[in-house]
C-alpha cells in the first residue's frame, strides 16, 4: 500500500523546463516500479516514462524521448520527472503511478497506485 503526492506543476513557455516530484508514503514490504502518465484535454491517458526500483532500467515514450528524464531518490521515497524543451503539445495533467509488480510497464492498468495529478501547461 502506497500513497503518492505530486507537486511541481505549473505554466511554462515553450522551450522551457519543469520538474515534477512524486513523494511516496505508506508501509509495505513491496518494491515499486514507478511510472509517469499524462492526459491532455480530450485525449486518453498516455504513457510517458518509467523507472525500475533500483533505477537500473528506464523507458520512455517516443514523444518525450531525449527531452524527459525519470529519476528516483529511494532514500527520500521520491520519483521525479524532469521535462526539458517543452512543447505546447506536452500540455496535460501528469500522473505518477506505482506498481508492485516488477517489469517495464507502459499500460495504465498495470499500475495500482496513482498520484492526484499535476497540471502542466506549455504556452507557445
Amino acid at each position: 500500500q502506497v500513497q503518492l503526492v505530486e507537486s511541481g506543476g505549473g505554466l511554462v513557455q515553450a522551450g522551457g523546463s519543469l520538474r515534477l516530484s512524486c513523494a511516496a508514503s505508506g508501509h509495505s514490504d513491496s518494491s515499486y516500479v514507478m511510472g509517469w502518465f499524462r492526459q491532455a484535454p480530450g485525449k486518453e491517458r498516455e504513457f510517458v516514462g518509467t523507472i525500475s526500483r533500483s533505477s537500473t532500467v528506464s523507458y520512455y515514450a517516443d514523444s518525450v524521448k531525449g527531452r524527459f528524464t525519470v529519476s528516483r531518490d529511494n532514500a527520500k521515497n521520491t520519483v521525479y520527472l524532469q521535462m526539458n524543451s517543452l512543447k505546447p503539445e506536452d500540455t496535460a495533467v501528469y500522473y505518477c503511478a506505482a506498481s508492485a509488480r516488477l517489469g517495464v510497464f507502459t499500460a495504465a492498468h498495470e499500475y495500482s497506485y496513482w498520484g492526484q495529478g499535476a497540471q502542466v501547461t506549455v504556452s507557445s
